[in-house]
């Protein structure tokens, strides 16, 4: 990077603080602070619900699991659409009629209040998690392949969230993630079309997608039925569907989004925003990660994407040893180039048979370079997708373009970062502080109680992102987390919404051993017991919390399962 990416990178970020801190000034009471005066209109309330769940591990990470293994995770994103049409349907008018400020004050009024700290506490858990990843996660890459320090990375994109989260909260956020979804659609796509321009001097663009399509980049549809496959239209539409629901429908992060909206219509409005552009949004990212495969077919990759661990391994007894793979890689290269291109000319089966035999021998060379690299240093992680689209970025785009690149994965990361921390500072002022502890303070007590709240998450979230350890696909990393908690609360929810009958113990017990089910399945398949895709989990904890609840009512007395509210 050199001073004119720098100016464009720290001008566009200090230009959105300024931007949140200046428009949310003066916000004095506790309803302007968490919902935003009920003031927000659907493009606005679209827009931060987008930019809520597209992090910079989205703009980072994604390109990069496409060039590794082509377009089949947007089939993560297929039981969207259902899902904001449930949660339009059932969820906003209830939130709204109930005047809540969180989603969990509604568990109270329909169980009991050790629900209602059941449901804020998995919340905390694996949104504070989450929010820790999202500073991570960007800060890793950049660190690695900018040469930057991790700490001052970490540190500097955490306090930039801050300053404008804690000054002006919900509204702070949703009007800051406008002008960043405008900074990271205007650079994704400016990326998207270099990328084409430089391939389009060898080939043109359908023969480009010819290509990645003969490799299988292209299949975005998996019809297989096998369980461990962890993306497949089944996966999408049903794990994804209880995801996507668990998500929108009882995730803080979200809800606040949209409780901030001038009505429900509004609020329906900006949902359906993201029904209709949130799947072809990841599709052309994923789009991008493939055509940046297909631009290094003709331009020199290397061998391995994350340099630190090149170092690594130059800087080792296998040394020789890498240089000799490295040789064997270029000049496979070359050879692959040389079949792209004349399939291009010729249209020739032969041509294409040879290229895609040639993508194979450039495949295994490539993990013959990740096994001298473990035996380098067993500690180090070797799978580099994560870093194939930033060094792109910064090898081949112009400067002040890739200043604006970094800016749009600063901005991203700042984006849902912010959410979260106030989303987080909500459920612990309302849910657990102003619930338990203090119930008569005053309306401006709470507005300082929530901002020290924001602050403290946003400490905490740091923190975390300080002792974090490398993931093997930070995209995947986060649906992991999340997957993992979202059909338990899930499951709570569609009980408190559908299934009068089940009282409080009931729904608690049966959550608290599917939750604890889980994680047991998860930690099994890790151990590699079993195989299973993480998106099932969505659907064992929200089926087993159902179908639990439902058992144990029948042996709970009518009194004892009302609670303390029923």
């Amino acid at each position: 990077m050199n001073t004119l990416d720098l100016l464009v990178l720290f001008g566009t970020l200090i230009f959105i603080v300024a931007y949140g801190v200046y428009k949310t000034r003066g916000e004095k009471n506790i309803e302007g602070y968490l919902l935003g005066s009920h003031s927000m209109k659907w493009g606005t309330i679209g827009l931060s619900v987008m930019a809520t769940q597209a992090s910079a591990i989205t703009f980072v990470s994604t390109p990069g699991q496409a060039y590794e293994s082509g377009m089949g995770f947007v089939q993560n994103y297929f039981g969207l659409p259902i899902a904001m049409i449930v949660v339009s349907a059932v969820f906003i008018p209830i939130f709204y009629q109930l005047k809540v400020y969180t989603a969990y004050e509604f568990l109270e009024s329909r169980f009991d209040l050790k629900t209602r700290y059941l449901g804020a506490s998995i919340f905390l858990v694996q949104r504070g998690l989450a929010a820790g990843i999202t500073i991570y996660a960007p800060a890793i890459i950049l660190s690695g392949t900018l040469d930057w320090d991790l700490t001052m990375t970490i540190l500097g994109t955490g306090i930039l969230v801050i300053i404008y989260t804690v000054s002006g909260g919900t509204k702070a956020v949703s009007i800051t993630q406008k002008q960043q979804m405008a900074v990271i659609m205007g650079g994704m796509f400016a990326a998207f079309f270099i990328i084409i321009y430089y391939i389009t001097e060898h080939t043109s663009f359908g023969k480009a997608l010819d290509l990645a399509g003969s490799l299988g980049k292209l299949e975005a549809v998996n019809f297989s039925t096998d369980s461990g496959e962890r993306y497949t239209i089944w996966t999408g539409i049903l794990g994804g569907f209880f995801l996507q629901l668990s998500y929108f429908g009882t995730d803080q992060s979200q809800v606040q989004r949209y409780l901030g909206g001038a009505s429900t219509a509004e609020s329906r409005m900006g949902l359906m925003f993201n029904a209709v552009l949130k799947i072809p949004m990841q599709f052309f990212i994923l789009l991008t990660g493939v055509m940046v495969y297909v631009f290094y077919i003709f331009y020199q990759p290397p061998l391995h994407f994350k340099e630190t661990s090149v170092e690594v391994v130059k800087n080792s007894r296998y040394a020789e040893a890498y240089q000799s793979i490295d040789k064997k890689y270029q000049e496979e290269l070359k050879l692959r180039k040389a079949a792209a291109i004349n399939y291009s000319s010729s249209n020739s089966e032969m041509h294409i048979n040879q290229f895609k035999e040639s993508d194979a021998r450039i495949a295994a060379i490539r993990n013959e370079a990740k096994e001298l690299i473990l035996k380098a240093d067993d500690t180090l992680e070797t799978k580099d997708s994560d870093y194939v689209f930033l060094t792109f970025i910064t090898t081949y785009l112009p400067h002040g373009l890739v200043g604006l690149l970094i800016a749009v994965i600063f901005s991203a990361a700042m984006s849902s970062t912010s959410s979260e921390l106030n989303a987080l500072a909500s459920t612990t002022s309302v849910d657990f502080y102003k619930r338990a502890i203090k119930q008569d303070g005053s309306d401006h007590h709470y507005l300082n109680t929530s901002k020290l709240f924001t602050l403290a998450w946003g400490i905490l979230a740091i923190l975390f992102a300080l002792i974090a350890k490398n993931a093997e696909n930070l995209i995947e990393a986060v649906n992991i987390v999340g997957s993992i908690f979202y059909g338990t609360i899930l499951g709570i929810f569609l009980v408190a919404f559908f299934l009068k009958y089940v009282r409080g113990s009931a729904v608690f017990i049966s959550a608290i051993i599917a939750q604890t089910g889980v994680v047991i399945i998860h930690f099994m398949t890790e151990a590699g017991i079993f195989s299973l895709s993480y998106l099932w989990y969505n659907l064992i904890g929200c089926g087993g919390t159902i179908i639990l609840s439902l058992f144990i009512q029948l042996f709970l007395p009518a009194e004892k399962a009302d609670g303390l509210k029923g």
